[in-house]
């Protein structure tokens, strides 16, 4: 019997988690045991509840409301006992019939000499318009190695360099070889970080066949990047645990940037403060001419 551990994080979207839970129900098989490790960041909807009616046997380890992702996900990694395998899985993922299996055979492909171990990722794609929006990734060229573009599915597995953390199986050899995620990051690029440190390790990272699942992708708007919010916002969110904070960046670029790490450490800030200050001149002009 093949032990999975789920391991997932969450924070106050209750509906969300327990669609997400629902369809993880039934994914174990004839062969494979499933167990599910959730850490309930600080939510305050009544989620820790609803999640055990769905899943009456799933262990709720509590955070403060401060953890996101990589360190929700570090907390429960670190429950997660005796298992063949881990699974990340975002909360806001719909999973397919047979997903789980799906990903578990294209492991047994691809393990044979010569694939070190495998690292297999789900391809999911927007409930609407059928797009891929997580998936594996790599990079566009070598001038940007911190740039990276979505792997879209394939008939057959498709290498990739590292992946978004949304579906993502991981062997339990992986895990010894490489750790558990690294909770030293604020939220994202734990992910992407995670894949890459794989990789230096002999490891490797495979797209499995298809899509697996359903998950939109996280919209701009109101974020860091969004371009209709005052400068002052934008360098708030740029900051904050969900947008570009410079410690995790720094540790990603200083980790995988190579030589010129602290030109791509910089360049972001760079980018958006000149964009500020463009966008100022461009207002004050207008204001001349009126």
């Amino acid at each position: 019997m093949t032990r999975v551990v789920v391991l997932i994080a969450c924070h106050n979207r209750r509906e969300t988690t327990v669609r997400c839970l629902r369809s993880l129900i039934g994914q174990d098989g004839p062969e494979a045991s499933v167990r599910v490790l959730l850490t309930d960041d600080g939510s305050t909807d009544g989620t820790a509840h609803a999640v055990r009616a769905v899943w009456p046997g799933i262990q709720v380890l509590k955070g403060n409301g401060r953890l996101f992702w990589a360190k929700a996900m570090a907390l429960a990694a670190s429950a997660a006992g005796d298992y063949d395998f881990l699974l990340w899985l975002n909360d806001d993922v719909v999973l397919d019939p047979g997903a789980l299996q799906h990903l578990l055979a294209t492991h047994r492909l691809l393990s044979g000499p010569g694939n070190g171990d495998t690292i297999v990722v789900g391809c999911l794609r927007d409930p609407h318009s059928g797009a891929a929006t997580y998936s594996g990734v790599r990079r566009r060229n070598r001038l940007h190695p911190v740039s990276f573009s979505t792997i879209t599915a394939a008939r057959r597995p498709v290498q990739a360099e590292t992946m978004n953390g949304n579906l993502v199986l991981i062997p339990r050899r992986v895990v010894t070889t490489v750790g558990q995620i690294d909770a030293r990051f604020s939220h994202g690029l734990a992910d992407f970080d995670y894949g890459l440190r794989a990789r230096t390790r002999g490891c490797t990272v495979w797209v499995a066949p298809g899509t697996l699942g359903t998950c939109p992708r996280n919209s701009p708007d109101g974020g860091w990047t969004d371009p209709a919010l005052p400068v002052r916002e934008r360098l708030r969110l740029v900051c904050a645990p969900k947008g570009l904070p410079p410690a995790s960046w720094w540790r990603f670029t200083r980790r995988h940037a190579g030589p010129l790490w602290p030109m791509y450490w910089l360049s972001p800030y760079v980018r958006l403060l000149v964009g500020a200050v463009l966008t100022r001149i461009r207002h004050g002009a207008r204001g001349l001419v009126g």
